[in-house]
């Protein structure tokens, strides 16, 4: 359907101030994002708004806010990153899955802090881990990939469900090598692991992790210690998978043991192996894509939750890698 240039207005009311409030922000310093990115006119008055514009963009913008409000009354936080996102699902006629963004608790972290999926990428990713063996969850930094299997983790031993869980990561990273730092074998690989310890401490508090990890219910390990060994009813989580060999890959994926749920995770735009050495993420994306009982999960800047700024990095790399990929195809003419 074609745009008019017909001006059209559309009223909507909302029941309390703490509703304008959660959508809009104490001094309404969401309306000009409201603005720009749908393509209105807004006036707030008390409990009144008003939309006028093109009538698409108006029914458009009238269907982001009700659901957004949905959101706020469920108690929930609206930021500029959700009032993005959500009006991207409203433009593309996914308006009445707004309302799924933050709905489904997840886990509760030790200090009562519930976590749920923020994007639809994120509810994908969670149900896969829920109905497949393995999983594999591949994008940009800030989708919560790490975290939310952490989570997953940490419930399913609650729930006893598993007798342990597993984290481990490649020691390689930015072209460092382990030698050249200083310490013993632990000191050296701990800042590779920080962040997986980091996520647990979040999850379980500190107490809890340290009492898991001394009976050996919790394990955190750099990927080359799981050589030889099979894993019997376990959560296991390989991250940063990016920066796997194919040999390493290989190896982690057969140390599924009975009982046991394997969650990778990486970004095949951040691989730090070698130049002309393949990564094992990469590989096992096209080797495993029609294996029943593996899960794949694409997210992408859109499923970035950290500020909004984070997006926008991850979408000016994505559009410059895609502009450099392009320019790659392109035939080149030689002239004699």
């Amino acid at each position: 359907m074609e745009h008019t240039s017909e001006t059209y207005t559309e009223r909507m009311s909302v029941d309390a101030p703490e509703e304008f409030i959660g959508m809009f922000g104490i001094r309404e310093e969401n309306i000009p994002l409201f603005k720009e990115e749908l393509g209105v006119e807004i006036y707030a008055h008390g409990g009144e708004i008003t939309l006028s514009g093109d009538p698409e963009k108006v029914s458009l913008a009238r269907q982001t806010l009700e659901k957004l409000d949905e959101i706020v009354l469920r108690g929930e936080p609206v930021d500029r990153t959700r009032i993005r996102y959500a009006i991207e699902l409203a433009a593309e006629g996914k308006a009445d899955r707004i309302g799924e963004i933050m709905r489904d608790v997840i886990a509760i972290t030790y200090r009562g802090r519930q976590v749920k999926c923020k994007t639809l990428g994120q509810k994908q990713y969670v149900d896969a881990i829920k109905n497949n063996t393995a999983t594999f969850a591949v994008g940009p930094a800030g989708t919560g990939k790490t975290y939310l299997a952490i989570a997953m983790a940490v419930v399913a031993l609650k729930n006893k469900e598993i007798e342990r869980i597993i984290l481990t990561r490649p020691a390689v990273e930015a072209g460092e090598k382990l030698g050249f730092l200083p310490g013993d074998l632990a000191q050296k690989v701990d800042p590779y692991l920080r962040p997986l310890y980091d996520a647990l401490h979040e999850m379980l508090g500190i107490d809890a992790y340290q009492r898991l990890l001394e009976r050996g219910a919790v394990e955190v390990a750099p990927l080359a210690y799981m050589r030889g060994r099979t894993l019997n009813d376990a959560f296991i989580i390989l991250d940063e998978a990016q920066n796997t060999t194919s040999e390493q890959m290989k190896m982690f994926l057969t140390r599924m043991g009975m009982g046991s749920k394997m969650v990778i995770t990486g970004d095949i735009t951040q691989i730090d192996l070698p130049v002309g050495k393949k990564s094992g993420l990469v590989e096992a994306l096209e080797v495993l894509k029609d294996v029943k009982d593996i899960g794949i999960v694409q997210l992408s800047h859109r499923d970035v939750v950290r500020h909004e700024l984070v997006q926008a990095i991850v979408r000016a790399y994505e559009k410059h890698a895609q502009k450099n990929e392009r320019s790659e195809r392109r035939p080149r003419v030689f002239r004699p």
